[in-house]
């Protein structure tokens, strides 16, 4: 299904993105519209899938997870068979939370995130046990620059929207 996506749309979209626990009444009053026609949106974005489940963010310091490493993986494997196995590692990890492949010399990279360098190390031995890997580089993030779930989605001056048909 694909959905024609206004302004209106996108300021509902940003808002939910800052925090979708908020009431409908608040969500209408911030964009400007009333609750009927902003609930309808919103149905109509879900239904299209543009927006997805609700979740929440957790801090994952007050968790003890205070350790982000990018795991840099290169490979020399690219059966279908080894990548089947490798994705289910990862999939299957609660660590990982997220795993991007790239182009370029590095074939994976990886968001992990764990308490501290020892359980780095665990996933590390689990990861390394499971699959076959020719080559990986932890990176340590020393500090945490700029975080955001929220995509880009209102328009900047000047912008033209051409909408999602």
């Amino acid at each position: 299904m694909t959905v024609r996506i206004d302004e209106m749309d996108r300021k509902i979209m940003a808002e939910l993105q800052r925090d979708a626990g908020r009431s409908l009444d608040e969500i209408s009053r911030i964009v400007g519209s009333s609750k009927t026609p902003v609930w309808n949106r919103i149905r109509k974005l879900r239904e299209a899938g543009v927006i997805g489940p609700q979740t929440v963010i957790l801090d994952p310091e007050a968790l003890g997870l205070e350790a982000c490493f990018f795991v840099l993986i290169r490979t020399s494997e690219h059966e279908a068979e080894w990548q089947r196995k490798f994705l289910h590692t990862l999939r299957s990890r609660p660590e990982v939370l997220e795993a991007h492949r790239l182009a370029g010399d590095i074939d994976y990279i990886l968001k992990v995130r764990v308490a501290n360098a020892r359980a780095y190390d665990a996933f590390y031995q689990v990861l390394i046990s499971e699959v076959r890997i020719f080559n990986v580089t932890a990176l340590l993030s020393m500090e945490e620059i700029k975080y955001t779930t929220q995509l880009p989605v209102l328009m900047p001056p000047g912008a033209t929207a051409t909408g999602g048909e």
